[in-house]
C-alpha cells in the first residue's frame, strides 16, 4: 500500500462530501427573549445554518410547512434561500442583520433582542465553498434540511463542537479562523451524512448513485481526476465491469450515460472556473483534459448554451466599476 492510499476515503460518498471544503464562514451567537421575529435575506451561491442552543424558535420558508425547532435541533438551508426565524406567533419581522449586535472580529458576532420573555439561543452560519463542483452536490439537495435533537444520536458531540466554535471566535486566538471554518466543515458534512441516512430520497439519485459498489467507485474516479482520457472501456475495468453492462447500468443508475456525465461535470468545473477564477480559456481547456482550445469551446457551447468566452466577459464586465 503506498502512503497517500492511508488518506484516500473508504468510499465514493465520503469523497463527493469532501468537495464540501468551505471557505467564508461568517458565524453567529444569537441571544434572543420573546417576542422577537427576524427575517433573513436570500444569500446565493451559499448555505445556512442554524443551530438552537436553548429555548424554542419557529422557522419559515416561503412555500414549505413552518418547523419548530427545540433546544438541539439543528437545520441546515443548502440553498441559502431567505427565510424567517421567530419566537412564534408574533407580527415582528426585523432584519436578522439589524439586530442590536456586538462585533467579536470580522467573521463573528453576538446578536442580542431583549423581549422581555421566555429566552432562546441560536449558532447561525452562513457558509460558501472552495470546490467549483461543490454545486453539482447541492443542488440535489432539498430546501431545508431538520435534524432534530432527538432523532440523533450525535447532536450532544455537535453542541459541544458548536461550543468550542463560539469559544475559538470569542477568543481571537492564532488561526481561530481556520480552526471554525474547519469545524463548520464537520458540522454540515456530518447534519448531511444524518440526512442521507435517514431519508428515502438520499438513498435514490446522485446520491444513490454515489453508493452503489461500482457505478459510485467510477463517479468517484471521474471526480477525482477529470482530466483523464476516461473512456467507457477505461471505466468499465476500473470498476470489474464489462463494457455493456457497465454503460447499462450506469446510465440506469446515474440518469444519464457515462460519456455525459464526464463531459458535464467537466463542464460544471470550467464554467464555476469561468466565473470565479483567472485562468484562461486555453488553460482549462488543457487543465480537463481537451486536446485544443477549439475543442473545449465546442463542448462548452453545446452543454452549458453559451461559450466560454462570454462567461468571462460576463466576469469582467461585473469587476469594473
Amino acid at each position: 500500500m503506498k502512503f497517500e492510499d492511508v488518506w484516500t476515503p473508504v468510499d465514493p460518498l465520503s469523497e463527493a462530501l469532501q468537495i464540501l471544503r468551505m471557505s467564508g464562514t461568517f458565524y453567529s451567537r444569537a441571544e434572543l427573549s420573546a417576542p422577537w421575529g427576524a427575517t433573513l435575506p436570500e444569500l446565493k451561491d451559499s448555505m445556512m445554518f442554524h443551530f438552537v442552543t436553548s429555548g424554542v424558535c419557529k422557522l419559515e420558508i416561503k412555500g414549505e410547512k413552518s418547523s419548530l425547532l427545540r433546544a438541539g435541533d439543528l437545520v441546515l438551508l443548502p440553498h441559502g434561500e431567505g427565510h424567517q426565524l421567530s419566537s412564534g406567533r408574533t407580527p415582528m419581522r426585523q432584519k436578522f442583520f439589524d439586530l442590536p449586535r456586538e462585533m467579536v472580529s470580522e467573521r463573528y458576532e453576538i446578536l442580542r433582542s431583549a423581549g422581555g420573555g421566555a429566552a432562546s439561543s441560536l449558532i447561525c452560519a452562513v457558509v460558501r465553498f472552495d470546490h467549483p463542483a461543490a454545486r453539482h452536490l447541492i443542488k440535489h439537495l432539498p430546501r431545508l434540511i431538520h435534524i432534530a435533537a432527538a432523532s440523533s444520536p450525535h447532536m450532544d458531540w455537535i453542541n459541544s463542537m458548536l461550543r468550542f466554535m463560539a469559544a475559538e471566535a470569542g477568543e481571537l486566538r492564532p488561526g481561530g479562523e481556520a480552526v471554525i471554518t474547519r469545524l463548520a466543515d464537520i458540522m454540515v458534512i456530518q447534519t448531511l451524512r444524518a440526512w442521507i441516512a435517514r431519508n428515502p430520497t438520499g438513498q435514490t439519485g446522485w446520491f444513490g448513485a454515489l453508493q452503489h459498489p461500482q457505478i459510485g467507485r467510477a463517479l468517484a474516479l471521474v471526480h477525482r481526476d477529470s482530466a483523464r482520457a476516461w473512456t467507457l472501456e477505461l471505466l468499465a475495468g476500473e470498476v470489474g465491469m464489462s463494457r455493456s453492462a457497465f454503460a447499462a447500468r450506469f446510465t440506469e443508475v446515474v440518469g444519464e450515460s457515462t460519456m455525459q456525465y464526464v463531459a458535464r461535470w467537466r463542464m460544471h468545473l470550467a464554467f464555476t472556473w469561468l466565473k470565479e477564477g483567472d485562468a484562461s480559456v486555453a488553460n482549462l481547456a488543457d487543465r480537463l483534459g481537451y486536446e485544443s482550445e477549439a475543442a473545449f469551446s465546442r463542448a462548452f457551447k453545446r452543454l452549458m448554451g453559451v461559450s466560454p468566452g462570454s462567461v468571462r466577459r460576463k466576469k469582467s464586465d461585473r469587476s469594473k466599476p
